[in-house]
């Protein structure tokens, strides 16, 4: 029996996420109420194409009910925070039957952070998984669904400062990384990226996830997020991701084509004006659409003409990501598709 998880641009039965509550990313009621509000947003846009359940944390029903439309599905489960890419399961398809599995790794925090807690987060990938009513394989691997991007044809991304994290996966090597992370997906083939963006290693980053800084748009082809000002630092990190693919070839041999997505102009938060890293690379694809981060930027429209171009028939939706950023994240991180059963 193989599993192989199905690229993002596969057929949905629905999009998994989780709402935002009082935790250490949101720290006071203004913080949790615009998060809440950028998470109604993006499952908003999300349900205007598929189904859309909204995991709540025990005693939060009431808020969710006031900012989500009717037609998105809530169920309540403790949770500790937000991040349903991460917490979430990896859904998997037989190969054979076409029936779904679902992949529950071991959560940790994202390194056993400090401020993290992650009792109930831990627990989650398995409420989700019977909540889809399909079996769930366990793995000791510390992974999150934001640390792995698929072509559905046997090709992994990933980035050494996640997967080899020793507060993550202390002692494993990249064979032993590649060897649990191909049993559990069904890949064949791993390119390691050096690192994430800057301000991901920041208090609330998650050490270098692969969503923000490349993805598969296609078989052969990967989205890079492309820092263009060589005053920010991730000017050298974009030189650097776009190196370690030039030349490279998926699990099929053929040669990569990358796609450079300009970043957005914004360079630092307006707030504390540290670094930022906005990204369109950390959008979300749906049933005949792109759930697209958007900045407020001069860029905004450049990105969305690039993925209209690479997803033609899809509709782009752009959503205001940067609550979600500022909180670690982007639309990306905050869905988890649940692929459509069957061949």
């Amino acid at each position: 029996m193989t599993h192989v998880m199905p690229p993002e641009w596969s057929p949905h039965e629905r999009t998994w996420m989780a709402w935002p509550g009082p935790n250490p990313t949101f720290t006071d009621e203004r913080e949790l109420a615009d998060a809440r509000a950028a998470w109604a947003s993006v499952a908003g846009a999300v349900r205007s194409y598929e189904p859309v359940t909204m995991v709540v944390g025990t005693g939060q029903l009431d808020s969710a009910k006031a900012l989500l439309a009717a037609s998105v599905e809530l169920v309540e489960r403790d949770l500790d925070d937000a991040w349903m890419r991460d917490i979430g399961p990896t859904f998997v398809k037989d190969t054979a039957t076409g029936e779904l599995a679902a992949v529950d790794w071991t959560f940790n925090g994202w390194g056993a952070q400090d401020w993290a807690r992650w009792e109930h987060d831990a627990k989650i990938a398995r409420h989700v998984a019977d909540l889809a009513a399909v079996p769930v394989h366990s793995s000791a691997l510390v992974n999150e669904g934001g640390g792995i991007h698929v072509d559905g044809e046997g090709t992994v991304l990933l980035t050494e400062t996640v997967q080899l994290d020793p507060d993550r996966n202390q002692g494993w090597s990249k064979a032993d990384v590649e060897a649990e992370i191909h049993a559990r997906i069904g890949t064949s083939k791993a390119i390691w990226l050096p690192r994430g963006l800057t301000a991901d290693y920041g208090q609330f980053g998650t050490r270098g996830h692969v969503d923000i800084v490349a993805a598969f748009a296609a078989p052969g082809v990967v989205m890079v997020h492309s820092q263009q000002d060589p005053a920010h630092p991730d000017f050298e990190v974009s030189r650097e991701t776009v190196g370690a693919l030039r030349g490279r070839t998926d699990a099929h041999g053929r040669p990569l084509e990358i796609v450079e997505i300009p970043a957005p102009k914004t360079l630092t938060d307006p707030e504390d004006g540290g670094w930022v890293d906005y990204s369109y690379i950390n959008h979300y694809l749906c049933n005949d659409g792109v759930v697209l981060c958007g900045f407020d930027d001069p860029n905004d429209e450049e990105a969305a003409a690039i993925f209209r171009r690479l997803f033609p028939g899809r509709t782009v939706t752009p959503v205001d990501a940067r609550t979600i950023f500022a909180a670690g994240g982007g639309i990306h991180c905050i869905t988890q598709q649940q692929p459509a059963a069957g061949h």
